[in-house]
């Protein structure tokens, strides 16, 4: 079964080469790098050397910047020019694989025309204020780096909104909101169908322009709201510890977390960052039958 992976990453080029070297040549690779990062043209023409990789660098992306849905569906509308592919996987330069390639090509056939995507509905008691502020403000994410000295303007300049009793036009065009992790496996037939439903509907998204974390939201909403809501299942395969530990949030994975991955059910896991995670990737990659 041929298969695709989306990976938007900013950094550890290495990494990339792991996760690429874990598939055969079923498995291409369509890889964003944040323009601004500081990888190098010549790192990236060594990617490139791969006939399964390509790699784009069109976009510059803040952390819950509206950019980086469109770094998604670049590479989505990039793969799918490949006819034979039938799923699609999106990742961040953060995760891995931990199932075996044998084990993906099963359990995607034993699920053929299934959506893999978490959602629910908002708002929702899962997200601040229900969740429904993100698409009702401007947010300024793309211009102000959150992370910098700047970030807390974003937040006052949207109180100022509230205040003044400004809130944006609701723009899904009667569609019932959903959200949910970014992460998700779909399958060809779907994918085509959101880029279709770009090109038919594109207010849809110059609607979620200056949103927060757009990408938490679109793909759930289009996908609940079309013929393919009953093939969604309320599960993204992605294995995650909601928890602060090796200084970020979700945790930074360590050998510590391996025999919790290896009893897990999901396909890929995050977050790897090193040097914290090169032990536990390590014992993965000896470990490739799970």
């Amino acid at each position: 079964m041929k298969q695709a992976l989306l990976i938007t990453a900013y950094k550890n080029l290495d990494h990339l080469k792991r996760i690429i070297d874990h598939f055969d040549t079923n498995y291409s690779f369509y890889i964003h790098i944040d323009k601004k990062s500081r990888v190098t043209e010549n790192e990236i023409n060594a990617l490139r050397m791969n006939d399964r990789v390509f790699v784009s660098r069109a976009y510059q992306t803040n952390w819950a910047g509206t950019n980086h849905l469109k770094c998604i569906l670049l590479l989505m509308k990039m793969a799918l020019r490949d006819k034979g592919i039938e799923y699609i996987h999106l990742i961040s330069g953060h995760d891995f694989p931990i199932k075996s390639q044998a084990i993906f090509n099963t359990f995607l056939r034993n699920n053929k025309g299934k959506q893999f995507i978490e959602f629910f509905k908002l708002p929702s008691k899962y997200w601040e204020n229900g969740g429904l502020d993100r698409l009702n403000y401007y947010y300024l994410y793309d211009y102000i780096d959150a992370k910098g000295k700047f970030g807390y303007l974003i937040h006052k300049i949207v109180n100022f909104q509230k205040r003044l009793g400004i809130q944006r036009k609701n723009r899904l065009g009667g569609m019932q909101a959903y959200g949910g992790s970014t992460w998700w496996t779909l399958s060809r037939d779907c994918c085509d169908f959101i880029a279709d439903y770009i090109a038919k509907n594109p207010k849809i998204l110059r609607g979620f322009n200056y949103t927060f974390c757009a990408e938490e939201i679109f793909f759930q909403t289009v996908i609940l709201n079309s013929p393919f809501m009953d093939s969604v299942v309320n599960d993204n395969l992605r294995f995650i510890v909601w928890e602060r530990r090796n200084g970020n949030m979700p945790a930074v994975l360590d050998e510590s977390d391996y025999d919790t991955i290896k009893e897990s059910k999901s396909l890929f896991a995050r977050r790897f960052d090193y040097p914290v995670s090169k032990p536990l990737l390590e014992m993965l990659k000896t470990n490739k039958s799970g």
